[in-house]
């Protein structure tokens, strides 16, 4: 057994009970979450593709009521799964007329090419026609 340093022999602590009356302070408060009404009754109105901005308007409608009984975690699902409806809304509604743009283009990009091959063959038929009289 090592002596070389002085020990001192401590009786063993006597364990510690939690103080019942003791509370605990919130720094700051819960901030509110966001609704995003008015972005749901701008899909509702106006980019209303497949019905998302009126079930994003629901899930909008629904925020407020968890949130004033105290559930901040049932408001804080329902604002998450308004602002994914209003996101799919509105990403439906502007890409879609972008695709059916760029398809009408290509097609009548494609049918002025092959009406101007048509009349290339033609007018090479006439032409040669017109060599045997």
């Amino acid at each position: 057994m090592d002596t070389s340093y002085p020990r001192e022999d401590f009786p063993p602590a006597a364990p510690r009970k939690r103080d019942p009356s003791a509370t605990v302070i919130a720094v700051g408060a819960a901030a509110a979450p966001r609704d995003h009404l008015v972005w749901s009754v701008f899909n509702t109105i106006y980019l209303n593709f497949c019905c998302l901005g009126f079930v994003a308007l629901a899930f909008s409608v629904k925020v407020r009521t968890p949130y004033v009984a105290g559930d901040v975690e049932a408001a804080q699902h329902f604002s998450s799964k308004a602002r994914r409806y209003n996101v799919l809304a509105t990403a439906g509604s502007l890409v879609l007329p972008l695709v059916l743009a760029a398809l009408v283009i290509t097609g009548v990009l494609h049918l002025s090419k092959l009406a101007q091959e048509s009349i290339d063959f033609f007018s090479y038929q006439l032409s040669m026609g017109d060599d045997d009289k």
